[in-house]
């Protein structure tokens, strides 16, 4: 019997334009966020709390090297038994009795961890759970309109991802107030000379009115601020910031500058990560080292400087009795990049699986830290070892909860394989340290012009959850720091490149850029038309000649999730029929 060989058959696209890039790895969100954290994440956090001391600062307890054991189960055996896909971690810890130099080491086993599948997923108790990453606010600094336009003229903040926040505001007569943490304001040139003191001051002189007016270039709003203010010398303005903040406790000195440590310079109470800092230097053009990950007194001068600069752009009368009402009549245009929205993209970040288990760990091991303490205090120190001063319990606790009962971990979706695929990019902005359903602005639910190539416009529930849960669109990658880029070809000289650059919304901003669908000679790879249709920085439509065009979208379907892609001539449906579509596609 003769058996006939059938060819493969070839693969016929309609798609009119060439293909340029292929889709990237569609999980690769969960399982790179993974693999850094096994690599860096878990390492940075247990360095965050070793060595911890006893409070005589004699005795200490070092964590060395990690690892992690074999799984004892298969992935179906956990699916079959109801049990944890997880894996033992163990790691070097030494005791050190610094007064004899004794060094006790031990391999301690730090409880199970649970482990991630290739498939992006975790076997928790049985069942396949996914972490979703969060959508959060980045650390940093913003300058935005006041709440309240009657009464202030412009506010700004200065948000760490952990510690004080510190807001500044300039009120309708001039005056710039700051406030640390919502409690009650104080001018800011007090808190300006409280950080007059040398280990603080980045070498700025801050203790006299004359220096602060030098500063700040003679600015009217610092002087009208100093006028307010009723202290003269660092000592009396500690003191004052102390008052403000600790109400009803006797202000010594020295309590007043350990406040003002623990407020802002503390890197135990105060972190910006590396994000903050970036986004810091960035923002206020300030030149500090990127590891510098708690405030400076140079930040706080350069914001207050923005702040105080604003007014005098926008053209305020100096000689106006109310500052306020004269600022919302005037045209915004010429400050219109100097203020920040919370929506823009530039200024949010994602919180991809590995540091939201990292955020969770780190809860555990600082709890441990706090037992540890104590054990080293009241045990006899001839006996201790690492094992018998070490309790696992809270760790194992505090990520049994995060995986347990987090709003971030779900219950995988799997009714078909695209909602599943669908659940593992998904974006969320509510959860712990996120926004909740009743606070949520409609802003925040809205769609911004930097979700291009980013976030999907189209993919978000219907009800109460609209706009706070959203899908990841199809060519988008995450950066270092946790913001989305999205694939653009370089254009040179009215020439299409094969070269390929991922941005980020920060960095798109001053470019003009094509759209995918321009026409474009297939040989020499020239922009056929004389006028080009491109976005601006601001997300409007603009047209440009061909040489004045930076780069181009990659491909049409960049704009939109997975789910939203596969519709069918999606341009010709309404918007919110497409959104339905791509939700029912995972029924």
């Amino acid at each position: 019997m003769s058996s006939t060989v059938v060819a493969p058959r070839a693969r016929k696209s309609f798609s009119r334009l060439k293909h340029v890039l292929d889709l990237p790895n569609l999980i690769d969100i969960q399982k790179s966020s993974f693999g850094w954290f096994l690599k860096e994440g878990l390492r940075e956090t247990i360095d965050d709390i070793s060595p911890i001391e006893d409070y005589t600062s004699t005795l200490a307890v070092e964590f060395g090297e990690y690892e992690f054991g074999e799984p004892q189960f298969s992935i179906q055996e956990c699916r079959e038994k109801d049990l944890t896909y997880q894996a033992p971690l163990s790691m070097t810890v030494r005791f050190v009795n610094k007064d004899t130099g004794e060094i006790r080491e031990q391999r301690v086993f730090m409880g199970d961890f649970p482990m991630m599948t290739e498939h992006g997923t975790f076997i928790i108790n049985g069942t396949e759970r996914v972490i979703v990453t969060q959508l959060v606010r980045s650390p940093g600094a913003y300058l935005m309109e006041p709440k309240d336009a009657t009464k202030q003229v412009f506010t700004a903040n200065l948000m760490p991802s952990r510690g004080s926040w510190l807001e500044l505001e300039i009120d309708k007569k001039g005056i710039v107030y700051a406030r640390i943490d919502r409690k009650r304001k104080l001018p800011v040139t007090t808190l300006l000379r409280a950080l007059a003191r040398e280990e603080v001051s980045d070498g700025l002189a801050l203790d006299s009115n004359d220096d602060l007016l030098q500063l700040f270039d003679n600015s009217p709003f610092i002087q009208a601020t100093l006028d307010k203010d009723t202290t003269t010398r660092e000592e009396e303005a500690v003191v004052e910031v102390f008052k403000k903040q600790r109400p009803g406790e006797p202000p010594t000195l020295d309590n007043s500058r350990n406040l003002i440590r623990a407020l802002f310079f503390d890197p135990k109470r105060y972190d910006l990560t590396k994000v903050g800092r970036y986004k810091l230097n960035q923002r206020l053009g300030v030149d500090v080292p990127n590891d510098t990950r708690t405030l400076t007194t140079t930040d706080i001068v350069a914001l207050v400087r923005k702040l105080v600069d604003l007014p005098l752009k926008l053209g305020v009368d100096l000689e106006s009795k109310d500052f306020a009402a004269d600022a919302i009549m005037l045209n915004r245009d010429p400050i219109r990049g100097e203020l920040d929205e919370y929506e823009h993209f530039g200024n949010r970040r994602l919180r991809t699986t590995g540091e939201l288990i990292q955020e969770a760990f780190r809860v555990g091991l600082y709890r441990m830290e706090r037992v540890v303490r104590e054990r080293m205090t009241t045990e006899d120190v001839d006996t201790i070892t690492p094992q018998t001063i070490i309790n696992i319990r809270p760790v194992v606790a505090a990520l049994k909860e995060f995986f347990g009962s987090s709003q971030l971990s779900q219950f995988m979706d799997q009714t078909n394989s695209l909602a599943g695929l669908t659940h593992r990019r998904r974006l969320s902005a509510l959860g712990a340290g996120g926004l909740t359903r009743e606070r949520a602005p409609i802003e925040v639910r809205d769609v911004h012009p930097t979700h291009y190539g980013r976030m999907c416009p189209i993919e978000t529930p219907e009800g109460p959850n609209i706009g706070l849960i959203g899908s990841l669109a199809s060519m988008a990658t995450v950066s270092e720091f946790g913001f989305i880029q999205t694939p653009y070809r370089v254009v040179k000289g009215g020439k299409v490149s094969d070269e390929i650059i991922y941005l980020d919304a920060a960095e798109e901003a001053q470019y003009t850029i094509a759209q995918a669908s321009e026409p474009v000679d297939p040989k020499s790879g020239k922009l056929l038309n004389d006028i080009v249709l491109c976005r601006s920085s601001l997300g409007e439509a603009v047209t440009a000649a061909p040489k004045d065009v930076e780069f181009m979208d990659v491909a049409p379907a960049q704009i939109v999730s997975v789910a939203t892609a596969l519709i069918p001539f999606l341009e010709h449906n309404d918007a919110n029929r497409a959104l339905m579509g791509a939700n029912m596609q995972r029924q």
